[in-house]
């Protein structure tokens, strides 16, 4: 008896676990997937990524060094990946948070950006997802970008 309660308990605890486990796995898979298709210049599978309304976002300094947002249109960025060699762009992240509410999730990924296999730049991307109709979407980027330190 205590043996079937000791079995029953893990596998409990297993199936929470795994169900926890899946939400985290598949967002993390549309991030790497955009990664994919930016490393492997494949324009189709960057659109399948984002949401139809995302918005993407980055800090930069004006001309006076102070801290301003610029606009990027998702658009204009699948073309310019399309437009890319294979392995062009290469960006390595890693995943610092990745929290998940229902159909709602954020990631904050550090990363390093390669063009041709130059070091860019690095920074840090913060993605909000929506999960539409099943499948989880870049709803939102905001990313920072420096030269240094990069850590």
């Amino acid at each position: 008896m205590k043996k079937l309660l000791a079995i029953t308990v893990c596998i409990g605890w297993l199936s929470t676990a795994a169900k926890a486990q899946t939400a985290v796995d598949s967002v993390k898979m549309t991030i790497d997937n955009m990664f994919r298709a930016m490393k492997t210049a494949d324009s189709a599978l960057l659109r399948q990524c984002f949401a139809d309304s995302a918005i993407m976002q980055t800090i930069v300094k004006d001309r006076n060094g102070a801290n301003m947002v610029r606009n990027e249109a998702v658009g204009d960025f699948i073309r310019l990946i399309g437009t890319l060699a294979k392995d062009a762009a290469d960006e390595r992240i890693t995943y610092d948070v990745v929290k998940v509410d229902g159909p709602l999730a954020i990631a904050w990924t550090p990363y390093k950006f390669y063009l041709s296999g130059q070091f860019s730049h690095c920074g840090v991307n913060s993605f909000q997802l929506a999960r539409i109709r099943g499948v989880w979407k870049i709803q939102y980027i905001i990313d920072t970008r420096r030269k240094q330190p990069c850590e």
